[in-house]
Parts: structure tokens; sequence; C-alpha cells
């Protein structure tokens, strides 16, 4: 007789089935209870738990590039499993055993309390006499995504997926599987919809997660690969049903390839998967909570004060006392509180490609830069600079002291990219070099902000002390992650923002670290808003930090729309603030004292669009935030003829609200009327390329 292993926690449904032979079906993963009828006894040998290929052996039936039917995968067998309890809540560990080769896996799900997701992650241990190489092996797997509903398919399921890109970061689209090229014809296929990443940007085209919808039975499935490197996951079809594979990287994916010595064990990268009643909203506040939780603890994400950054439409790179000084009075007059100096402190004309000494300009700065941090605080702000710790440019003086060990190796010649090479944090050079700088910049220059940026992309990998160019990477990500835990652990008041050339490694290995995430490098004020409206989707409100850079030859209502960009977020100040008009300047105090007063409720607020998740070709953009009884929403007319929109609030419908325009009070033109009845809120905005920011209270 077969068991059966049947779990429900936190609103969450697991159901496992062990045959007489030991295969270790994966039959439901759900919110609500497993309809048996659901699924065909002929069906069930395509509930794998676990992928895993080996090198040398064979794979089953027709599978084109998909990562099923793999061997061992498909002959592995029941060994043991535990269900236990730790400090974040139950754990379930399922042990399976290769007799052949002596290869266990045993596949992990962390359970935490109160929330309807879990972390999932394989181990291999290798306990037999002889290596064995590893090809694959899934973090996550779970087949009859589609089995709930009477509907086909192709009409019943929708993938939403998170577009990235410089510059045009967090662009959400959604797809029914066939606009994607994968329609139901057969019962199986060799078609894939999938998304990979090879690189040390993990977000360089994609944002390691996604939404898949059943929109008939009304439950959503979703995830996120908590990984700042390559990682892959992919829809197949098997048994007449859709499977979901999600894994680090591979070989035929990302060359990753591995040899495990007996006795040696392989950790593979984690992910969070949930699972709802709802749709991308509910999906999207479960991934919320748990991106809190995961979170490190820390000061920023409660205080959330405000940043001036030199850069963008600013100084762009270029700071000098005689420049920094009146921006820091302007700053320090509208309300910052961090006032960081972005990049060229270290050099006194062109410094792209000379980056590694992270020693400051004398000519930039002739009393030192300890002068200008001190200036800084004395106006009671707290002063940070900028680093790029992960490179060495190919030009850098810092080059004598350094020798082929520091730096990722492939076919014998140092990777460069962007006239930088990159830096390996598995070296005890580099430790012993970032960790000076760091300890420089802290210790000695009295910085409370860094700004973390890392502007090229690695590529494949490293062939150093590794099995393939992808196990260096990999090796390379885990060993810089650790390094930052370190810092941090003794470092704690440090503020570090996770930039990539804006938001191009916006991951939760990252950002389960980091308390604040640089969302893009976008310099046109009228186009960020639709990035920063995506952001909340991607990770949480209180850690997207969003430009706001007034412009010298703007307008009243330029300085308003940048502000409305920022002020449901984390405010990134920036623009050539002591040379606007005083009215101007006046819009920015205002924008900053309202973002003070309403603050507090970020860091527990969660995220709504009254429109869908907004493109940048729309005409309207909404994005909100909700906490208890409060609800701010923020509104931009960006084109288009019509004046008026009405923003459908559903969750609201029926109750009294009062809709006011809470930022800028001075709102001429501006119309937001409440309809309890519809659960509607009418705004009309007088002109294009307009913004405001609204609240509705309960009466």
């Amino acid at each position: 007789m077969s068991k059966h292993i049947e779990i429900v926690e936190n609103g969450l449904y697991f159901n496992f089935e062990i045959t007489d032979s030991g295969d270790v079906l994966f039959l439901h993963f759900g919110p609500q209870p497993l309809n048996a009828t659901a699924i065909q006894e002929e069906q069930k040998p395509g509930f794998r738990l676990m992928e895993l290929q080996l090198t040398g052996e064979d794979r089953a039936e027709y599978h084109g590039r998909t990562h099923r039917a793999t061997y061992p995968g498909l002959r592995m067998v029941y060994a043991a499993h535990e269900d236990t309890r730790n400090t974040l809540g139950r754990k379930l560990e399922l042990c399976l055993l290769d007799e052949a080769t002596g290869l266990k896996a045993i596949q992990h799900f962390q359970f935490y309390d109160g929330l309807q997701t879990v972390r999932s992650w394989t181990v291999l241990k290798n306990e037999g006499q002889a290596s064995v190489e590893v090809e694959y092996v899934s973090s996550f797997a779970l087949t009859g995504l589609d089995k709930e509903g009477l509907q086909d398919r192709d009409d019943k399921m929708r993938l939403h997926l998170a577009h990235n890109g410089w510059q045009s970061e967090l662009q959400w689209r959604s797809y029914k599987l066939p606009e994607l090229g994968m329609s139901h014809l057969k019962d199986r296929g060799s078609k894939r919809v999938s998304c990979s990443n090879t690189g040390s940007w993990s977000a360089a085209e994609h944002i390691p997660m996604a939404v898949l919808q059943n929109e008939e039975a009304g439950t959503s499935l979703f995830w996120q690969i908590e990984h700042n490197g390559s990682w892959h996951w992919e829809i197949i079809e098997q048994s007449d049903l859709l499977t979901v594979l999600i894994s680090g990287p591979t070989e035929h994916d990302n060359h990753w390839w591995l040899s495990l010595a007996p006795g040696a064990e392989f950790v593979s990268v984690p992910l969070a998967i949930g699972t709802v009643i709802g749709g991308f909203e509910e999906s999207v506040a479960q991934l919320t909570a748990y991106r809190r939780l995961i979170r490190r603890p820390n000061e920023d994400n409660e205080l959330l004060r405000v940043i001036f950054n030199d850069y963008m439409n600013c100084l762009w790179g270029a700071p000098t006392t005689e420049k920094l000084l009146p921006l820091i009075d302007a700053a320090a007059e509208v309300g910052c509180e961090y006032f960081c100096i972005d990049a060229g402190w270290y050099a006194p004309g062109e410094w792209w490609d000379g980056v590694g000494e992270w020693l400051p300009s004398e000519e930039r700065f002739p009393e030192g830069i300890k002068y200008v941090l001190d200036y800084i605080r004395s106006k009671g702000l707290i002063p940070g600079l900028w680093l790029e710790l992960e490179v060495m440019g190919i030009n850098s003086p810092k080059l004598a002291e350094t020798d082929d060990s520091w730096f990722f190796m492939r076919h014998g010649k140092r990777v460069k990219d962007r006239s930088r090479y990159q830096l390996d944090y598995r070296s005890p050079k580099v430790i012993a070099h970032a960790d000076e700088v760091i300890r420089r910049l802290v210790e000695d220059y009295g910085v409370g902000y860094i700004k973390m940026d890392y502007n090229i992309n690695a590529g494949i990998g490293t062939e150093t002390a590794s099995d393939s160019f992808g196990d260096g990477l990999l090796q390379h990500n885990r060993a810089y992650l650790s390094w930052l835990d370190r810092i941090f652990a003794k470092y704690p008041e440090l503020v570090i923002e996770n930039c990539s050339s804006g938001g191009m490694r916006m991951d939760y290995a990252m950002l389960s670290r980091h308390s604040i995430q640089s969302t893009s490098d976008q310099e046109d004020y009228v186009k960020y808003a639709a990035i920063a409206a995506s952001s909340p989707a991607v990770l949480t409100p209180e850690q997207s930090a969003i430009w706001s850079y007034p412009l010298r030859e703007g307008d009243d209502e330029e300085v308003i729309y940048n502000m409305v960009n920022a002020l449901l977020l984390r405010v990134h100040q920036s623009g050539h603030l002591a040379e606007l008009s005083p009215r101007r300047r006046s819009l920015v105090k205002e924008a900053l004292d309202y973002y003070k007063k309403i603050r507090g409720d970020i860091p527990a607020a969660l995220p709504f669009w009254p429109l869908g998740l907004p493109t940048q070709q729309d005409d309207w953009v909404s994005y909100g935030l909700y906490h208890g009884d409060r609800i701010y929403l923020a509104v931009w007319r960006i084109a288009g003829a019509t004046a008026d929109i009405k923003l459908p609030l559903a969750r609201w419908q029926g109750q009294q609200l009062e809709a006011v325009c809470a930022y800028p009070a001075d709102a001429l033109g501006t119309r937001c009327e409440w309809h309890a009845a519809d659960g509607m809120l009418e705004v009309t905005l007088p002109t294009v390329k307009t913004a405001r920011l609204f609240e509705l209270r309960r009466v």
C-alpha cells in the first residue's frame, strides 16, 4: 500500500504520495485542499518531487530542452522524512536515495508562521564511493499547476512576468500561455516557457520572480528565486498537465556543472514559493509580508530617512567642495537626512577605468574630503559615499598590488568588462582589501551611508578553483553575500544601498541584507512614474529608492511630479536644489514634510494598483498603499486628451470615505470625489505630465 503525507499549515495544503516502489510523488500544493478527482492514476508518474540529472546518466522519453525526465531523478526512492518546528515555523524535509550511486537528495520546505509562503531548496549528499557530476538539480518542482477547474489551460492560465533592463526596469506584462508559444496540443511536449539569467546581474533581463494565475479557479502560484547570480525556471508540459521547475544555475542554460566527491555536499539556490486564493495583488501581499520577515532587522527600514544624492540630473559624477557646499545647505533646508556624495570623489578627472583604490582626490577636495563630510554632519545630515567595490579598473593604480588570484579568470585570462576587472570574493586578498576600504570610510571618514554600485556583468563565471565557469560564479556569489553579512554584523548602523546600474540586481539574496535598493538610472522623470509604481511588486515599498530630481528649467508641475514619484516609497532626492526658485524649492520641502508625516505607515503597508500594473505606454498610472484605515494613492496623468479618470477601489466599496489631495496642498484644477456605492474614486487632473497624491480617510 502506498503511504501519504498530508500537511496543512498557514493556509497551505501539501500532499505527497510514497508508492509501493518508493517513488515520491508531490501531488498538491495549494491554498485549498486537494480534489483527488483532479488527478488520474496514469498521470501520477509525472508528479515528481524533484528533477536531478547526473553526467553519464540517461534521459527518459522525449524532453527537448526541458529539464524533465532526468536520471537518477526518476529512480530515486524514499529514504526518510522529518516534520519538525524551529523558530521560523514548521520544517519539512523529504530525503530520497539513489541506490546506484549512493547519492542522497533532501528536499527542504521551511514554513513561516502566519504566511502562505515557504522557502524551498535541495541538499545533495554524496554517500557513495565515487564522485558524481551534477548537471541539473531543481530547488522546487510541481506538476498539476492547471489541474483545478474545467477550462482548458490555454484559456484559464495567466503568467505575470517582470521584464527588466537598464533605464527600463520593472516592465510587468501578463500573458496567456499560447501568447508565449505554448498551446495545449498534446499531453507532453518539448516547448518550455522559461526565464533564465546568466551572469552576475541577477535581474539583467527579468526579475527572478513570477506569478501564475488560474483565473477559473481563482488561485495563484508565485515564486521568487533568492540568488544574486545565474538562475533558471521553466513551465513545461507532462502528464497532460503543466509543471514548473525552478532552480539555480544549470549546465545547459547557465554553464554550471559540479563534481561532487564522496562525502561532499551541495546546497541548491533557495527560492520562495507560495499560493493564494486571489490574483496578482494577493500574491504580492503575501510576498511583501514574507520579504519583510526574512530581511535583516535594521533601523533604516523603520525610520525611512530621506536621502540626498548628488548624481542624478545634478553633478553627474563630478563633485567638488565648491559644488557640494551649496547643495548640502539646500538639502538640509528642505529636510534631507542623508547626503551621499556619488561617483567621482576619488579621481581628479575621468575616472571610469581607474577605480580601485578608493582614496579621495586632493584636486576635488583641497581641504580633504573629511572637511566636506564633517560639513554634512554639521548641518544635521549623515554623510555618505559612493563605491563600486566588486570591480577594479584596468588602469587602476591598485593593480600593482594584485595578482591573478584577485580576479575572475576564463581561459587563462582576466575577465574584463567595460574597462573593469571582476574581483573574486573567494580570495582572502580581495576580502582584506574590501574590509579595509569599508573600515576607512566608516571609521576614518565617519560615513554612515554607502551607495554600493556595480556596473559590469561578469558573464558566465570564472575557472579559478571551480568545476565549471558557473560553479566559480556561484561560489563567488555566495562569498560576496557572506562578506556582506560580516560587514553588517560589524557595522549594524551602516546603511548600504544596493545598486547595479540602477536595478540590475534586484533579488532577495541581496535585499534580505540591504535595506534599500536603487530602482533605476532613468533620467526622465515622466518615464520614471511607471517604474516607481511597479516597484512594490518586486520589493517592499520601504526598500524601493526612487529618484526625485527637480530640473533647473522646470516649472511647479515638474517638481510636483518628481516628488509624487517617490512619496510612497523611499525618497532619493537629487537635482540642483540650490538653484531652484524659492517657490519650487518650497514644493520640495512641502513634499518632504508630508513624507515625514506618513512614512511611519509605509513599513507595514501593502500595495495596490487601481488600474493594474502600469506600462510605459499608459496615459494614466496609479499606485497606492493601505495600512489599517489609512489609504494613500498616487495618480499620474502622463498623456492623452482626457482629464478625468475613474479609479476602481473595490476593496473599499460601500465604505464612507473622504478623499483629499494631500500633496500639493495648493492643487488648482484638481478634483477628487469618492463614490462609495461603486467603489470608485473619480479624479480630475487638468493637464498632462501632472501628478497628485491623495488620501482617503474614513468619515
